[in-house]
């Protein structure tokens, strides 16, 4: 009987958020608040320190006035180091991308720094390297980091870890790699954001992504490589033009920041009386 009249509550509870037309998972989001007018956020991100980032990206994104979050491994950007130091003065957030990009050794190129062969001691210390090494050559604080290639993990086997604690420890926010949903910032997990990909993909491929989020009141971060008009791994200008027109419209809506500037929003606003998942 009170399973019968549990069943009964639970039915009703749809067909009363149905008919105001909620869905529970939007009657979740109407907990958080974004700012006034604000539907969803977005964040750009894009990882390895690759040189079209600087030589195309920033001044793109500068023209139109975007921040946008960049994770860097230092070899690569000692490379561009004039340019990462531009990036920063200009408000762009720099993030930590790990020294070494450890991967799965089923990726031929990541056999000697296999994340399978890492220690949690290990991942700290290479961790805390990267965020010296970034301070010492451009003067920043890393308080975002990206997973290489989205693995959470070292080890293998029985022996396992998830170094997402270690995230969690050192970093505002952690974002992964190729997922499949934008964040819901009454509940997302702050070291484990999703990141959706933006690499090849013209406007009309990322707009639904952005029109989810509208109706979800969620938190998109796109993820990217290179930046430029064609190729392998490349978010396309042209794309970052028209998403950047949009998102600037405010009849849409749309909060467009680097990671760390909308985690801190997201935190502070989730301290806040009748916000889940603090």
């Amino acid at each position: 009987m009170i399973i019968l009249f549990k069943r009964l509550l639970r039915t009703t509870l749809f067909l009363t958020l149905l008919s105001t037309g909620l869905s529970p998972a939007s009657a979740q989001q109407n907990s958080f608040k974004w700012p006034d007018g604000i539907k969803a956020a977005i964040s750009l991100s894009f990882d390895d320190a690759r040189l079209s980032q600087v030589d195309v990206g920033t001044p793109l994104l500068d023209q139109y006035g975007v921040k946008a979050t960049f994770v860097l491994v230092p070899s690569a950007a000692e490379k561009r180091l004039d340019g990462w130091k531009k990036a920063a003065a200009n408000g762009h957030e720099l993030g930590n991308h790990t020294i070494n990009h450890p991967c799965s050794g089923n990726f031929f190129w990541s056999k000697e720094k296999a994340l399978e062969n890492y220690t949690l001691k290990q991942m700290r210390a290479e961790l805390v390297e990267t965020n010296r090494r970034l301070e010492h050559l451009l003067g920043v604080k890393a308080t975002v980091f990206a997973y290489p290639c989205g693995s959470t993990y070292v080890g293998r086997g029985i022996h396992t870890k998830s170094y997402v604690p270690l995230i969690a420890e050192l970093f505002v926010a952690g974002r992964g790699w190729l997922n499949e949903t934008p964040n819901d910032p009454a509940f997302c997990d702050f070291a484990q954001l999703t990141g959706m990909e933006m690499d090849g993909k013209d406007f009309g491929q990322v707009l639904p992504l952005i029109e989810n989020a509208k109706k979800t009141g969620s938190w998109l971060v796109l993820a990217g490589h290179e930046i430029g008009d064609s190729g392998n791994q490349t978010t396309r200008v042209e794309m970052l033009k028209q998403l950047i027109a949009y998102a600037q419209d405010p009849a849409n809506g749309i909060w467009i920041a680097p990671m760390g500037e909308i985690a801190r929003y997201v935190k502070e606003q989730r301290k806040a009386p009748g916000i889940s998942g603090k």
